[in-house]
């Protein structure tokens, strides 16, 4: 009977004409066990070693180029007089694999190696090789033993219990053939599910190579694919495509401030809309994060496009319920047409990209065609978000400064921070022109950070110079306020500079307020707590609900400058004047402070004060100024004859 011993004592030779195949087998064969394993790159030697060694497994590369493993194979029946080659074959090439059976080969493995079908292959082979040598090693010596009896008369005495002995040995021989070839026809079964689960988990990896591995939509290099099939159809039969550049809104503040598995679980339900808005004939991939990119395949005219766009756009704004939370999402589209936006893939795709960006420039939750102009405003982008990275490091932001007027006294009651960009070849630039940049590429919290900072020192360098004290309010973003660091950064800040908490002022939208409003509500009495004062900024701009106006500490309402524009106009919206009206009327009620932004002109002034609004800002008491400006203005006090 064959032991463990016997097979993996069992010489092996290795054939390859790569050094690295040689090393892998010999790494996997000593790595399992096997003790005498030899090789060599050279199939002119075999001969010569099988000659001298006799192994008990020859592993053949098929493909060599000097001397292939068929001819190998014809030289070994040379040596083999039996018949029988103790050959292994390796080969890439399925087509090879019957011929080399058929020269001799007794199995055959593949490349590139599966280390358990290999080991398995082998372990069977040389089972079955072991026990063919014993076997034919006790058939020649009870063929020799049967020439004996028959040449010496004594043989004939031979009693029935040696001959049944022989005869059992022989039987338990056969027995173990028959086993092992059982063994054998189980082994090969089993490499064929082997090969089977192989080929499946081919496919698997080929589907994952490319789609992306949260929502199953197609990746990069699958769109990449598509879109240049798509374009060569679309140039033999003259037609039109379209490619949509998809970006969600502040969906990084999402991710920050809820986590990344409500960001996933958002990017998921995202990705089945999308896909059940387009026709089966159109591709929607994800390109990275919070990107996606629609190819529409057929297009008769753009607006048809548009049609599609605010169909996604209307789809995607309808809010998602995930772990009992209701978000809120919007989506900016970017849309090139092909061929009048570009002749390839690439192209088409930078150009819907660029065209995103204008989407967002222009407010966001929109949709926009690519224009040839629209890569001057691209580069524009670009160069300002790398200025910005380093404006922080070289300190070319500063702070102007917006007062705030008591409409009754007409003195100075606060003043606004407002960040603007000291840039050294552009000049002077408004945050508008970069503030949102700021916010999709993540620097706002940094700069934010900044402006907080900035404002409280000079807040407190006013009242150290014996200036009267005011507050000072500062906008900070919805990045910046769910930021995990933003109540420990406000604390060391207002310890660092000093200046008390009730003289500073955070402005905040009713948007950052109504999203998560549970932890919302925790920042906010932990602010309230600390003296700190809060403000809404762009009120009746957003939710504008009673609710949470009650539910949250507030201070003070800023009224948007957007309803006082028509206020007293003859031809004005009446609703304008009753909404800043009944803001006034609300805020009296609700003990809290109501602030005008946006005063322009003396009958806008005329009309806050037949209101009893308490407080206004805007150009017509003063333009932002610097800080040396807002001292002369904190002595001087504003001109008298604006109140006139």
């Amino acid at each position: 009977m064959l032991s463990a011993s016997d097979i993996f004592n069992a010489s092996i030779l290795i054939i390859d004409d790569k050094e690295a195949n040689v090393l892998l087998l010999e790494r996997m064969l000593h790595g399992a066990g096997y003790t005498s394993i030899t090789s060599t790159m050279d199939p002119h030697a075999v001969y010569e070693l099988h000659r001298k060694n006799r192994y008990d497994l020859i592993l053949l590369d098929l493909q060599m180029p000097v001397m292939d493993g068929f001819q190998v194979m014809e030289g070994l029946k040379e040596i083999e007089l039996g018949g029988y080659l103790p050959v292994l074959v390796i080969t890439a090439q399925p087509e090879h694999k019957l011929r080399a059976l058929q020269v001799g080969a007794k199995d055959f493995i593949t490349k590139p190696f599966d280390r358990v079908e290999v080991l398995t292959r082998i372990h069977n082979m040389l089972e079955v090789r072991l026990l063919h040598r014993e076997s034919k090693r006790n058939s020649l010596v009870l063929e020799q033993t049967v020439q004996e009896l028959r040449e010496a008369e004594s043989g004939f005495r031979t009693t029935e219990v040696a001959l049944s002995k022989e005869k059992a040995a022989l039987d338990d021989h056969v027995l173990q053939l028959q086993q092992a070839n059982e063994r054998l026809v189980v082994a090969t079964i089993e490499a064929h599910e082997l090969a089977e689960e192989i080929d499946k988990a081919k496919v698997r990896m080929a589907h994952l190579a490319q789609h992306d591995p949260l929502t199953d939509l197609p990746n990069r290099i699958l769109l990449n694919d598509r879109l240049a099939q798509a374009i060569a159809l679309a140039r033999r039969q003259g037609k039109q495509l379209a490619v949509m550049f998809l970006d969600l809104d502040r969906f990084k503040h999402i991710n920050d401030s809820l986590g990344h598995a409500v960001g996933d679980q958002l990017l998921q339900s995202v990705a089945k809309r999308l896909t059940a808005g387009v026709r089966s004939s159109d591709t929607v991939c994800r390109q990275g994060g919070d990107e996606f990119v629609i190819l529409l395949a057929d297009v008769e005219h753009a607006k048809d496009t548009a049609l599609s766009a605010q169909k996604i756009l209307a789809v995607l704004t309808v809010p998602y319920r995930i772990d009992q939370l209701e978000l809120h999402v919007t989506v900016s589209i970017g849309i090139s047409i092909y061929p009048e936006d570009g002749h390839d893939a690439d192209t088409l795709i930078k150009s819907a990209d660029t065209a995103m960006y204008h989407a967002k420039e222009n407010g966001r939750n929109n949709y926009q065609f690519f224009e040839q102009d629209m890569n001057v405003l691209a580069v524009e982008r670009h160069s300002i978000e790398g200025g910005l990275r380093r404006a922080l490091e070289r300190q070319e932001f500063m702070l102007h400064y917006q007062p705030k007027i008591n409409l009754e006294t007409g003195t100075i009651s606060g003043v606004e921070a407002l960040v603007r960009w000291q840039h050294p070849q552009r000049g002077l630039i408004l945050p508008e022109q970069f503030v949102w940049i700021a916010e999709d590429c993540g620097l706002i919290v940094p700069m934010g950070a900044w402006v907080l900072r900035e404002a409280c020192r000079q807040a407190q360098a006013w009242q150290d110079a014996g200036l009267p004290p005011i507050p000072v309010a500062v906008n900070i973003s919805a990045m910046q306020f769910r930021h995990k660091d933003f109540l420990e950064s406000l604390t060391g800040i207002l310890k660092d500079t000093g200046l008390a908490p009730r003289y500073l002022e955070l402005e905040l939208t009713e948007s950052v307020l109504m999203h998560d409003a549970d932890s919302t509500a925790c920042i906010l009495k932990v602010l309230k707590a600390m003296g700190v004062r809060l403000a809404i900024d762009d009120f009746g701009t957003g939710y504008s609900s009673l609710s949470y106006l009650k539910r949250f500490p507030i201070d003070t309402l800023k009224i948007d400058q957007s309803f006082m524009r028509d206020i007293t106009h003859a031809t004005a919206d009446s609703d304008d004047a009753a909404i800043v009206a009944a803001v006034v009327s609300m805020g009296k009620s609700l003990n809290q402070r109501v602030i005008a932004e946006g005063v322009e002109t003396r009958e806008q002034l005329a009309f806050l004060q037949a209101q009893g609004c308490g407080e206004g800002q805007g150009f017509y008491f003063s333009r932002p100024v610097t800080a040396e400006e807002l001292v002369t203005l904190l002595r001087t006090g504003i001109a008298a004859s604006i109140f006139i």
